[in-house]
């Protein structure tokens, strides 16, 4: 299992770009016309956006709260230092654990069965062998203080005993998350737009064109955030 995780890791920047082409796999429906009704599009809708945010908001406050510097190094493991402080005192991967609901809830906004039921799991198996690889990376570096620090937060159920004591000993640190997180986002949030105005015809009355114009706005308006972020970040104007 380490072997195959340092390998998905290598390439694990890559995986993303099959798990999000993966929503286009024609599939059968999570929820059907004919038993949710001919308003069954909300239950997609309502419970993908749901999960995918609550997603992001883990992401969000693990980054905001204490980023770990574990970006790899030549193609593996790598950690500067063992950060236990903030959202990762109370469960060892927030960062992987976020991820994993955002996925899942964009298979659900898309309705798709085959993403939940097949592309999810394979997910969940690659990101067990990644870790598999980072936490035997960490053992050789930390040794004890690693050990002893499995022995206190799960590897991915987070233990939510103390969690608001974490919340008012911190501060969140907004700009750090915009920093780390902008691109991230910016995929999200667009795959977020497509799937709701291509996949679900009924929220735009079946009008094309205010579909279009819909996707064109939206998307542009991001677009342009981005940018600016990314102008404001490389320019040295907007720091942690």
């Amino acid at each position: 299992m380490i072997a195959i995780g340092n390998f998905l890791f290598k390439h694990r920047n890559w995986l993303f770009i099959f798990f999000y082409g993966a929503l286009l796999i024609p599939s059968w429906p999570l929820f059907s016309k004919e038993k949710f009704g001919k308003d069954y599009y909300w239950w997609p809708v309502g419970i993908g956006l749901f999960i995918t945010f609550f997603g992001q908001l883990i992401r969000g406050l693990t980054i905001g709260l204490a980023y770990i510097v574990r970006g790899g190094k030549e193609g593996r493991p790598y950690a500067e230092g063992l950060v236990t402080g903030g959202i990762f005192n109370h469960c060892r991967n927030p960062l992987y654990l976020g991820n994993i609901f955002m996925l899942l809830g964009l298979g659900i906004l898309a309705n798709s069965l085959v993403y939940v039921v097949i592309v999810i799991p394979v997910f969940l198996f690659i990101y067990q062998a990644i870790v598999s690889a980072e936490e035997d990376f960490l053992q050789k570096k930390f040794g004890a203080d690693f050990i002893e620090y499995c022995k206190k937060v799960s590897r991915w159920f987070p233990q939510l005993t103390g969690i608001g004591k974490t919340f008012r000993s911190m501060q969140f640190n907004w700009r750090r998350w915009i920093l780390k997180e902008h691109t991230t986002q910016f995929i999200w949030l667009n795959g977020i737009v497509l799937l709701l105005l291509l996949r679900y015809p009924e929220l735009t009355g079946y009008d094309k064109q205010m579909r279009n114009l819909l996707i064109g706005i939206l998307c542009g308006f991001l677009v342009l955030i981005y940018a600016f972020v990314r102008y404001l970040k490389k320019t040295g104007r907007f720091t942690e």
